[in-house]
Order: C-alpha cells, then sequence, then structure tokens
C-alpha cells in the first residue's frame, strides 16, 4: 500500500511538472511520515499526526525552520494532490525562519577567494558573482543560453519559474568559450559512443525529438559521467553536481583565510552590494536579481 501511495505521490508531482530534486524530497517525506506513525496510512490521520510529526523533527531531530517548512509542503501536496483531502490551515502553521544579514565579501576578498580557485569551478564562481547567478541557475546552465554578441545570459526557470537575462562580464569570455568547446568535444564523444542525449525540461523532447542530442542543448558545466536518468531509464549526461561548487567554494574561502562563512549564495549577495557601492540604483539592482538585463557594469568591481 505504502508504495502504491508513493508511486501516486510520484505521477502527481510531474503532473505538476516538479524537478526531480522535488520529487525526491516530498517523496523522503511522506516516507518519514508514514513510518513515523507506524505505517498508518495518512487516509486515517489528519492535522493532529501532522504536528506530532513537525514536532518529532523540530524537538528531537533540531531540523532548521526551512527543513521542517518543507516537510510540511510536501505532507500538504500528499493531502492535495492525492488524498483530496483538504487540511484546515489554521491547524497547521509554518516554522519562522530566523532572519540574518547575508555575508558581503569585500571586492578584494573576492579576488582573493578566485586565486583559490582553478578551472571550471573559477569560471562557475565568476559567473555567481559577475552575473548575480543563483547555485541552480549557475549549473543548469546550457550552450543555447549564453550570448557572446549581447554578452547575457538567459536564466531559464529561475526562482518563481521565471526567465531573466543577466549581464556575462566580459572577462570572463575567454573562458567560457573554451569552456563550450570542451563541452562540444565531450559531446562528440558521447554521440561517438551512441550517446549524447540530455534530459529537456518539460515535454520538449517530445516536441522536438532531436533536440536531446543537439549541442545547444547540452549543459555548460557538464558531469564527469554519463548516468542513468531516473526517470526515463535513458544514460544521460547530467549537469555538474551543485554540491561539488558548493565545496570547492568553501575549501576556497579556508585556503584565502576569509573570516567569513563564504557559500556560493555569498558571491550573488556581493554581486548586488558591490553594484549599489557602485552608484547603480537600487532599481536596477533589483531588477539584476530579478528578470530584467543591467546596464553596462564594468564599473562593479569585477575580477
Amino acid at each position: 500500500m505504502a508504495k502504491k501511495l508513493l508511486d501516486q505521490l510520484r505521477e502527481a508531482l510531474r503532473l505538476k511538472q516538479s524537478s526531480y530534486r522535488t520529487e525526491q524530497a516530498y517523496v523522503d517525506w511522506v516516507r518519514r511520515f508514514v513510518l513515523f506513525h507506524g505505517k498508518r496510512h495518512p487516509a486515517e490521520m489528519g492535522a493532529a499526526e501532522i504536528r506530532a510529526f513537525l514536532a518529532h523533527l523540530a524537538q528531537e531531530r533540531n531540523v532548521s525552520a526551512s527543513t521542517q517548512n518543507q516537510a510540511l509542503s510536501a505532507i500538504l501536496f500528499l493531502y492535495r494532490e492525492v488524498l483530496h483531502q483538504e487540511i484546515e490551515p489554521v491547524l497547521l502553521s509554518t516554522a519562522k525562519r530566523p532572519e540574518r544579514l547575508p555575508t558581503v565579501l569585500t571586492r578584494q576578498e573576492v579576488l582573493c577567494l578566485l586565486d583559490h580557485l582553478q578551472g571550471t569551478y573559477r569560471l562557475m564562481a565568476q559567473l555567481l558573482y559577475g552575473s548575480g547567478l543563483r547555485l541552480m541557475e549557475c549549473v543548469r546552465l546550457r550552450v543555447k543560453d549564453v550570448d557572446f554578441e549581447y554578452k547575457a545570459i538567459t536564466v531559464r526557470d529561475g526562482k518563481g519559474e521565471k526567465d531573466r537575462v543577466v549581464p556575462l562580464p566580459e572577462t570572463v569570455i575567454p573562458a567560457l568559450r573554451r569552456q563550450m568547446e570542451r563541452v562540444r568535444l565531450l559531446h562528440e564523444e558521447d554521440l561517438a559512443a551512441g550517446y549524447g542525449e540530455v534530459s529537456l525540461p518539460d515535454a520538449l523532447a517530445v516536441k522536438y525529438p532531436n533536440a536531446p542530442r543537439e549541442l545547444l542543448w547540452q549543459y555548460l558545466f557538464p558531469a564527469s559521467r554519463r548516468s542513468i536518468d531516473p526517470r526515463s531509464g535513458k544514460q544521460f549526461r547530467h549537469h555538474l553536481d551543485p554540491s561539488a561548487l558548493q565545496r570547492a567554494i568553501r575549501q576556497a574561502g579556508q585556503k584565502a583565510g576569509l573570516q567569513k562563512r563564504v557559500t556560493c549564495h555569498t558571491l550573488r549577495h556581493s554581486f548586488a552590494t558591490h553594484l549599489l557601492q557602485a552608484g547603480y540604483d537600487i532599481r536596477t539592482v533589483v531588477r539584476a536579481h530579478g528578470c530584467a538585463p543591467l546596464p553596462d557594469t564594468k564599473t562593479c568591481g569585477r575580477p
């Protein structure tokens, strides 16, 4: 029964076009919820059992507020989309996330951090800072998203499922061209070996059957090895694991001796702060984080 329920949950998530990462997380939370209550079917439970599970996470597992809220979202999705039951909102409440000021690096600290990064990780870090990209926006970039002529990068399905255009730092263009050449050679090797397909969003693979094998759709930062796609069962070349970039930036910050907690998002916050320091209007900075292109950013102190 539990397996059938989880299969129904997966199907509902795919109908909503949720990402595979979301699917994994939601299925895991529902499984833990069912196991916590002795494998009782969720249809036999309600708000009281949900509150008990959330209390267990907060008090005994000591999870963060964001983790607790993700668990709640997964369980409510199950009730709403699979069991077709509504849980009264007044019976539940989300955990309050603590408000923290973001860590911001100085321009010199950014330079020092980049000096301790090499190759692909350095290029990706430069894009996080020079274009204000989020971590997943960076690793999910495809070849077609880069426009060298207009010096712009198109971010597809960013936060809130919105597209936006961000500036392409002129200083990274040579390295980015070399990266594209590496992607081309790797793709040709995959094609010669009988592979070369890449996963596409939504139903584009059905609408354009040849697109998964085209260079334009390949990830700009591909993984070193091919892997089996969990949904289609095909062997694809996926993008680089985001945890690898996170680890590289964290280690670079330690090697650089920075007395700050450095993450991928730190570079994005530093990008916005340095635009303000360079004299850009606050509305321009908001658009840079939102959905519109920036004007020339040569004065932003980019390395």
